[in-house]
């Protein structure tokens, strides 16, 4: 079933409108029409199974059949990337979504070779990170912040962060992991905030005001790996490590 992410005024009681991109999407190339059904979803965790009673240019309504929770995952994996060059940093952004990353900050590092990113170009990450979030089952979109300096970065982030580190680096990240358990109390959500470097990555100097923020070094292994697949990689095994990536049954099924 398609999925399509709306705006939450779009749904009222039993009745969703659907517009813009989305609407375009169901007539113009999906060629759907009145009686198909689609998935809806309001950023909130909800997926709203919807048949379609009619469908115009630019404009697509119909009725809620049954509504269902979206498990995210419990632990909270905020990507601090570094800037890439050409569109590495939208392989991460569309890759670390479906994975089930929370949120991402573009880092501007002393090494990056790519420029901040213009409102254009945030835009279409946008569209990226909603299009991935969309086709992988994902409940809520992960955020994204604006582009910062990485001293920026460092000093403003709160709670567990690590930060990849190529040689010289004696802590793996599943010895990190496993000497931090994953839980929160109260039923809130663990949170680990990971930072990747770019292509030439992190200088020494940076490594070095990391750790004056708090920001623990960790290894990913005895390869090298992308600058675009790196966090990738080290995402999964956090959540692989929380218990996030364990098969499940979905929450809250029952009839709208």
């Amino acid at each position: 079933m398609y999925r399509f992410f709306v705006p939450a005024e779009c749904i009222r009681n039993e009745a969703v409108v659907i517009r813009g991109g989305p609407a375009h999407q169901i007539r113009d190339v999906l060629r759907l029409k009145a009686g198909d059904r689609v998935a809806v979803l309001d950023d909130s965790g909800c997926e709203y199974e919807v048949t379609l009673d009619q469908v115009s240019r630019g404009t697509a309504s119909g009725r809620i059949c049954s509504k269902r929770d979206i498990a995210e995952p419990g632990t909270e994996v905020v990507l601090y990337q570094s800037l890439l060059k050409g569109t590495r940093f939208e392989f991460v952004l569309q890759k670390c979504t479906e994975v089930g990353v929370c949120g991402f900050v573009p880092v501007a590092c002393e090494r990056s070779l790519a420029r901040y990113p213009g409102d254009k170009k945030m835009e279409r990450w946008r569209r990226i990170i909603t299009e991935a979030s969309e086709q992988s089952g994902r409940g809520k979109l992960p955020r994204l912040q604006p582009a910062v300096s990485f001293r920026q970065a460092c000093q403003s982030v709160q709670g567990p962060s690590l930060i990849a580190c190529v040689g010289g680096v004696a802590t793996g990240l599943r010895s990190i992991l496993r000497s931090r358990p994953l839980t929160a109390d109260r039923g809130d959500y663990a949170k680990v905030n990971l930072f990747i470097g770019p292509e030439g990555g992190f200088s020494p100097s940076e490594l070095e005001f990391a750790s004056t923020c708090g920001v623990s070094a960790v290894g990913l292994g005895n390869r090298v790996l992308r600058a675009e697949t790196a966090g990738l990689v080290a995402a999964a095994a956090i959540l692989y490590e929380s218990g996030d990536l364990e098969p499940g049954p979905p929450l809250g099924n029952g009839e709208a």
